[in-house]
């Protein structure tokens, strides 16, 4: 069995562990981009800003002591991470829709950046670094559990389909709904489980998951929260496909095109974030100064709870 000394003389500075950071986000990146998903790219961006800043606010705080068990354990995990991105990359999935791509290739895909957070955190602190980074955890958990997940419920086209008919005749169209198809009178479209708004919904709980974080609600409004972020979700996604299905019975292929896969399908996303980020600044500003006191004192006990255990 190694002594102390030997495990001190294989410890990790904090310059590697940061190369390493650096280098896993780099491949994850790389793959997200080589799978064409534009859309992940930015969330993903979101979620890792997130996740640095509340490493750089207790950077004074994290004295890196791993173990020989932490060392062996971050090392499976690269390789793991190595060996999921190379599987990604193989598949070529160019700019497909990596949504309905097989479970095994999005699972892979999402599952990186937690698997890349597990290794840092066992090569900085080892086993201890599940409790001292779990708010990290928890935020790259969300960014790619919720979409893997999603894939195994009931397939919600049918009630994507339902609704976005709904709000079209409610506008005044004359719409017609058979099964999955929505049709209007030039055309239509058909709802796919791409278009069910499941990406969307699990984006928006994850982004529910990282305000709660870093910004703490109390009481039962930490728990409609993560439901609201689901409603914004389904139903921006629904005025999506009516738009859709308006565009294709007017036989404007170019405006389809750039509001289905072009960029125009982004600002939908954007809007979705803007609308409950708005939502969750004023549920936050209710009681500023009550949430302002229970977060100090949260903080406090954060603080005191991690020099303890440094």
């Amino acid at each position: 069995m190694m002594t102390q000394t030997a495990l001190n003389a294989i410890k990790i500075s904090r310059f590697w562990l940061l190369a390493a950071a650096a280098l896993l986000s780099a491949i994850y990146f790389a793959v997200i981009v080589n799978a064409g998903d534009t859309a992940h790219l930015g969330i993903s961006g979101l979620f890792y800003l997130a996740v640095a800043s509340l490493l750089w606010d207790r950077r004074k705080k994290i004295k890196p002591q791993t173990s020989l068990l932490g060392i062996i354990l971050g090392a499976v995990m690269i390789a793991m991470v190595l060996a999921l991105s190379l599987y990604v990359i193989q598949l070529d999935l160019g700019k497909g829709d990596i949504v309905n791509a097989e479970v095994s290739s999005l699972a892979s895909l999402r599952l990186l950046p937690l698997i890349s957070g597990l290794a840092l955190a066992f090569l900085t602190l080892g086993i201890k670094g599940l409790r001292s980074f779990w708010r990290e955890l928890t935020i790259l958990f969300f960014l790619g559990a919720p979409s893997i997940v999603a894939s195994f419920v009931i397939d919600l086209s049918p009630i994507t389909a339902r609704f976005s008919a709904f709000l079209l005749w409610y506008s005044g169209f004359d719409v017609v709904l058979k099964g999955l198809v929505i049709a209007l009178p030039g055309g239509g479209v058909e709802v796919y489980y791409g278009c069910s708004g499941i990406e969307s919904m699990a984006y928006l709980l994850g982004l529910s998951a990282v305000c709660l974080v870093m910004f703490p609600l109390f009481g039962i409004k930490r728990f409609f929260m993560p439901m609201i972020a689901i409603a914004v979700g389904f139903f921006i996604n629904a005025v999506r496909v009516s738009l859709m299905a308006i565009l294709s019975a007017s036989g404007d292929k170019a405006a389809f095109d750039y509001w289905h896969q072009g960029d125009g399908s982004l600002i939908f996303g954007l809007a979705a974030v803007l609308i409950f980020g708005s939502i969750y600044m004023l549920v936050l500003q209710r009681n500023p100064e009550q949430a302002a006191e229970q977060l100090s004192s949260s903080a406090s006990a954060t603080v005191e709870s991690n020099d303890a255990r440094y």
